[in-house]
């Protein structure tokens, strides 16, 4: 009989959920939409701003966990906590919530994961760093190659824990996000 998962230990949970990248694959943007249009017809829509796709799938041509992140953006004067009934309905597990941020995954079962895998991260108005990495590596292939090949070295190092994978890639991503703003500027405000 399986464990819960809320039962589950940090290292029990790393084992059945282990780190692994895939070639790009066509079908994420289309699992991206299609979650999207789920959303929109479960969301109130008045308070979201933006609703974007993050993360490694967003990214043209390089190796990626197969697992879609979703950027939800709302205003600055909504409370968050009001959405989170709604994801739990729509089958997202509360990961992390504060006065600030909030995310939710869906496609983790106590058998590992789903077909389809989403992070949804919730955020206000302006907390969207990610957009501007996101177009600065489409933008530019050969550092997206580079940090393809980053994703690859930590992960045959932290198959199994996703804590040090993501320290390992801090440094890239920061380096990479303030180039992008200073190029992109005012691109997302």
């Amino acid at each position: 009989m399986n464990k819960d998962l809320a039962e589950m230990s940090l290292q029990e949970l790393w084992e059945l959920f282990p780190i692994f990248l895939t070639e790009p694959q066509p079908d994420w943007r289309g699992w991206y939409r299609a979650e999207v249009q789920r959303l929109q017809t479960l969301l109130p829509m008045d308070p979201v701003i933006r609703i974007s796709h993050i993360g490694s799938t967003a990214i043209y041509g390089i190796r990626a966990k197969p697992i879609i992140d979703i950027l939800i953006e709302i205003t600055n004067d909504y409370r968050m906590e009001r959405l989170s009934p709604i994801l739990k309905e729509a089958g997202y597990l509360p990961m992390h919530v504060d006065n600030m941020r909030a995310s939710f995954n869906k496609g983790y079962t106590p058998n590992g994961f789903a077909e389809k895998v989403f992070h949804l991260h919730l955020r206000y108005k302006g907390d969207h760093d990610e957009l501007y990495f996101r177009d600065y590596l489409n933008d530019h292939p050969e550092t997206a190659k580079a940090y393809e090949t980053l994703k690859l070295r930590l992960w045959r190092q932290y198959e199994h824990d996703r804590d040090a994978y993501t320290a390992g890639k801090t440094d890239f991503v920061k380096t990479f996000t303030k180039l992008a703003k200073e190029s992109y500027a005012d691109r997302y405000c």
